[in-house]
């Protein structure tokens, strides 16, 4: 599977939202991380179902959104119906993990499980085959801008493994935390083929070439 590259827009300019994702897609990025927080389960606030539904008005990107919120259960179908291509959601939230992905399936949607760096990768394996999509915290959850955490390597490296074991030659396993054109080559070498980066590809003088890097 090509390496695929989901720049964060919480590193966008907020006051020039619909200008910054556009910017990124046409520069080759493959789609746009969504993150989105309650402040519980995450200390901090970010976008919500409106932003979603406002993006969706003016891209026709592939959102992927990752839930970082404590009941996700409740908020799914809302994401969805806000326009989420895939919507993302913590194994270690408070919700039934088999409800939440059902309730995703539903609404048509591709679906992703998402694992905390503290998290053992073990804990995933029971869902893998259920889900179009594992994420591998390489930062802790809740701020931009973050320095990778290496631990992520060698449980993306676990989690490819497991999926190879498995046939599941289409699942994504995505990384998120940390991501540059240095730690994108170890993850990518465990076998990451989803590369969430934020600053780095924003915050970039040349936004093309950065993307360039990450494919690379």
């Amino acid at each position: 599977m090509s390496i695929k590259v989901s720049p964060s827009i919480l590193s966008a300019d907020f006051a020039n939202l619909e200008k910054d994702c556009r910017m990124v897609i046409d520069a080759g990025a493959d789609m746009l991380h969504i993150d989105v927080m309650d402040g519980h389960f995450v200390p901090n606030i970010s976008l919500g179902i409106p932003v979603v539904k406002s993006l969706r008005k003016k891209s026709d990107a592939f959102f992927d959104v990752h839930l970082m919120i404590s009941k996700p259960h409740l908020y799914a179908k809302q994401f969805c119906d806000a326009g989420a291509d895939l919507v993302s959601f913590h194994l270690e939230s408070d919700s039934d993990v088999m409800e939440t992905i059902n309730i995703i399936r539903s609404c048509g949607k591709k679906v992703g499980i998402v694992i905390k760096p503290a998290t053992p990768t073990a804990e995933v394996y029971k869902y893998i085959d259920k889900v179009d999509l594992v994420l591998i915290m390489s930062v802790e959850p809740g701020f931009g801008g973050q320095k990778f955490m290496p631990v992520a390597v060698d449980k993306i490296a676990r989690v490819h493994g497991k999926a190879k074991e498995l046939g599941l030659t289409d699942l994504m396993i995505e990384v998120d935390g940390g991501i540059n054109e240095k730690t994108a080559v170890m993850c990518k070498y465990a076998g990451a083929n989803v590369l969430v980066a934020g600053s780095y590809v924003f915050g970039a003088q040349d936004v093309a070439d950065a993307v360039a890097k990450l494919k690379a």
